[in-house]
């Protein structure tokens, strides 16, 4: 009996050897658990809030013009925010069409894009392409960093998603538009008209603001007189220049099922603008994709912007007799 209760004991505290550990882990999980789900609840709502705040209030700084402080030196001046209906019509057409074609339908993020630029990424070998919505880009410059990581990619999404729930889309293209980047300590399309145009964004000529969006992925090294100098850029204003002609004054409606759509897709916006040294990274002419990631013949014109409708198509001509 002695002998029984013996190995009875040796095999509970074999178990025991085996079960303390097992449960420490779980303890353990159960915590990280608890730790990233409070991370989340509090992520969404810091960004809620603020969203419900940007509603109505403008902000004069950003997370990126602090991290260009602290990073590079760079002071920036307060934002001169420009409101939607002061921004030109064609502008925010060609923001829209270059940038995320289907900014107005789809809830901040766009799986689909984030998808192709992964896969470009892989085959080129390094990363060029974002993939990341107007949203996304949003809440990079309003709450972000620049730094070019997944775990970033990750927040930009969560953030986005959030932002998209309680802002409208014509506060966040006009929001957009006052933060983004245009170059070392210019940020906003105010600044922007203002130092390479020396006018208001009113009274910006179509080829300047066709200048001003094309640059828009590499601003730190090129601006509106030097874009032709890069080749992703000079694809971009060339589009613009067929897109978007001087006799019109807004981007075109997508062609009608069953047309040629290739012509009519815009080249693939990257969704991560260049950083200060990223700039001479050129891809591979047989590596760049000529059209865009978001070519979809279905979305909606670029032109249906702020709720304005699209122009309509100009009649078709007679045919010769």
């Amino acid at each position: 009996m002695s002998r029984f209760t013996d190995r009875t004991r040796e095999a509970a505290a074999w178990i025991g050897e085996r079960v303390r550990p097992a449960r420490a882990a779980g303890k353990l999980a159960r915590f990280a658990l608890a730790v990233f789900v409070l991370g989340h609840v509090i992520l969404c709502a810091v960004v809620l809030l603020s969203s419900l705040v940007l509603l109505r209030a403008n902000p004069r700084h950003t997370a990126l013009m602090a991290w260009r402080r602290v990073t590079a030196g760079v002071h920036s001046p307060a934002i001169r925010f420009t409101p939607l209906a002061a921004i030109p019509r064609p502008a925010r057409d060609m923001v829209v069409r270059l940038e995320d074609w289907h900014f107005w339908t789809h809830p901040g993020i766009h799986l689909g894009s984030i998808r192709d630029a992964y896969l470009i990424n892989r085959n080129i070998g390094y990363a060029l392409y974002g993939g990341s919505t107007i949203t996304q880009q949003l809440a990079r410059n309003l709450f972000l960093t620049p730094r070019k990581t997944y775990f970033r990619k990750y927040l930009e999404a969560i953030t986005a998603l959030c932002m998209d729930l309680v802002l409208p889309k014509a506060r966040i293209l006009e929001l957009y538009l006052n933060t983004i980047e245009w170059g070392r300590g210019t940020f906003g399309i105010g600044a922007a008209s203002a130092r390479y145009c020396g006018v208001p964004p009113s009274a910006l000529s179509l080829d300047q603001q066709r200048r001003l969006i094309a640059v828009l992925p590499n601003p730190l090294r090129y601006d509106g007189a030097t874009l032709l100098g890069n080749r992703q850029l000079a694809i971009r204003y060339r589009y613009l220049l067929g897109r978007v002609p001087d006799a019109g004054g807004t981007v075109a409606a997508v062609p009608p099922a069953g047309t040629e759509a290739a012509a009519d897709s815009p080249p693939a916006p990257t969704g991560e603008p260049m950083e200060e040294g990223e700039g001479a990274l050129e891809p591979k002419p047989e590596a760049l994709p000529s059209t865009g990631l978001r070519a979809d013949p279905s979305a909606p014109p670029a032109a249906d912007s702020a709720g304005q409708p699209a122009a309509a198509p100009a009649p078709a001509a007679a045919p010769a007799p």
